[in-house]
């Protein structure tokens, strides 16, 4: 441990070359600031971070609750009419109170009158009704999550602070498909969402105010909203650092350039014996599994052999080993879920002689080299996987390892950015479902908004979408542990490890909440962030 934390300090000085020498200048700073109104506080924050978190975050591209996957900026940027409790539960929050109409399949919201947008405007159920429209009319939208507003029919505005929104059929996720964060009609109408210079200068009505991004220094800076609806945050100031290299978010903490990180385990566990820092784990429902591109020959042909590979692949060995044991086998998209975590569906384990004997009914003969074979097509396909992401590159670096023993080829393709195009037969990827099961509809059913990798399996489409039009709690249930089994029987993964998250601060950071459960990349972290407090 000794030795590797003096390799961070090491490496520290080129770290701060890298993200803070690249940065402008206290006059262009200033004259940026000046032009978005906030000198002042910008000079405030050059001379004192007594009450700044800088939290080494992940790269970003835009910060639009629609756009973005990774929630953790448009979280505390933005508000929804619904958020999370501690729980995982979804409560009001821009609106005061609902009614639901079961005859008429109708929400009628009744909204809070004391909010305004970051730049003073108020916030009416016509911001709204813009976002809700966006969601389901606007056919130019590249957004992944589209799907799970399709059962929308119609939303009216009542009054500036009602407004009504109607539904084709029963959604028993709806609540938590509110949680969205809403746009400001007055910035926005008009302007595609897709390309809009609104998404790197969010304006929102949440915990914090966006001030600047500096692209060029890898940072965004927020300020808490004095004129937040409900509690403001203690601490002062958000420094997010935008930060894709794993190693680099353990420098900085160890260098004093970072307050918090989420870090992967082997570099968490560096800091476990040091005073100076807090540990603190939470549960994730974030999955780690080798998906299968379906757009790419090799799968469309070979798609009944995916379930098989499970028994060539000793899970345990890369969850003790990569993970740290922080982590544990997966089988289930939905493991973690109250929904899910049917045993029934856990019917893969290691076993070589179990792989053998299932590839020779499937018609595979290990050719000369020792690779299977069928129809004169080896068993050889390829997975991206991104360069800088080490924990994933270990993952899929053991599991085509394991994969060559059993007489299968695993490529390994690394890459900088992921390449869709390439002809590369899937990737390294992660995924969470950490509230309402029906997360799972946009991902796995037939042509939804998510379903990147093309699966499609009838079952599976058939028990999702019981699962999201039902009303009964127990038949829900008994429609998502069916769809365990059946995806389970015919996956489009070959699922490996849930993740702990493991996340390290510096010790004067209070506050962190581990009662809720995280999501992909252990997102949620400042559910509560209002409730922090840093001292140096």
């Amino acid at each position: 441990m000794k030795r590797k934390v003096a390799s961070l300090i090491l490496t520290a000085a080129m770290v701060c070359s890298m993200l803070v020498g690249c940065g402008k200048s206290q006059g262009e700073e200033q004259k940026d600031a000046k032009a978005a109104g906030t000198t002042q506080q910008v000079q405030k924050d050059e001379s004192d971070l007594s009450n700044t978190l800088v939290y080494a975050g992940e790269s970003e591209d835009t910060i639009n609750p629609i756009l973005n996957n990774h929630d953790e900026l448009p979280s505390i940027i933005f508000s929804g009419l619904m958020k999370y409790d501690a729980k995982g539960a979804p409560i009001e929050d821009l609106a005061e109170g609902y009614e639901y109409d079961e005859d008429s399949m109708t929400y009628t919201f009744h909204l809070k009158k004391d909010v305004k947008w970051h730049d003073g405007e108020n916030f009416t159920a016509d911001d709204v009704a813009f976002t809700y429209d966006l969601l389901t009319k606007d056919e130019t939208l590249t957004a992944s999550i589209t799907s799970n507003y399709e059962d929308i029919k119609e939303v009216k505005v009542v009054d500036d602070y009602t407004v009504s929104i109607a539904m084709a059929q029963y959604n028993a996720a709806m609540l938590d498909n509110f949680t969205i964060g809403i746009l400001p009609k007055h910035l926005l109408e008009g302007e595609d969402i897709n390309t809009a210079s609104f998404n790197q200068e969010p304006v929102g009505t949440g915990r914090y105010k966006f001030v600047s991004w500096d692209k060029a220094g890898g940072s965004i800076t927020l300020e808490k909203n004095e004129d937040y609806y409900d509690k403001v945050p203690n601490i002062d100031r958000v420094v997010y650092k935008t930060v894709s290299v794993e190693s680099t978010k353990a420098t900085m903490l160890q260098s004093g350039e970072a307050d918090l990180a989420w870090l992967n385990a082997k570099y968490a566990d560096e800091f476990r014996e040091n005073d100076n820092y807090t540990n603190y784990d939470f549960k994730t429902a974030d999955y780690r599994a080798v998906a299968c591109d379906f757009h790419t020959d090799f799968w469309k042909e070979n798609s009944d052999s995916i379930g098989v590979l499970n028994y060539a692949i000793d899970k345990q060995a890369i969850v003790d080993s990569v993970l740290n044991g922080h982590g544990f086998v997966a089988y289930s998209p939905i493991q973690i879920n109250p929904y899910g975590g049917n045993k029934a569906a856990d019917i893969y384990t290691y076993d070589l002689d179990k792989f053998a004997e299932e590839m020779d009914k499937l018609g595979w003969k290990k050719g000369d080299d020792g690779i299977y074979e069928r129809n004169g097509q080896k068993f050889s396909f390829s997975v991206q996987v991104r360069d800088y992401e080490e924990e994933r590159v270990d993952i899929e670096n053991i599991v085509s390892q394991q994969l060559k023993k059993a007489g299968v080829e695993l490529k390994v393709e690394l890459v900088t950015k992921f390449d869709w195009n390439a002809g590369y037969n899937g990737f390294l990827a992660g995924y969470a479902s950490q509230f309402d099961p029906d997360g799972l509809y946009k991902q796995f059913v037939t042509d939804a908004s998510e379903n990147t990798m093309a699966y499609s399996n009838e079952k599976v489409d058939e028990l999702l979408k019981a699962g999201r039009h039902t009303k009964d709690p127990e038949e829900r249930k008994k429609a998502y542990q069916d769809f365990e089994v059946a995806y389970a029987e015919n996956p489009g993964q070959i699922l490996i490890a849930y993740l702990d998250g493991n996340y390290v601060s510096v010790k004067g950071v209070k506050g962190l909440d581990n009662t809720r459960v995280l999501g992909h990349h252990a997102v949620g972290v400042m559910w509560n962030i209002e409730d922090w407090t840093i001292s140096r």
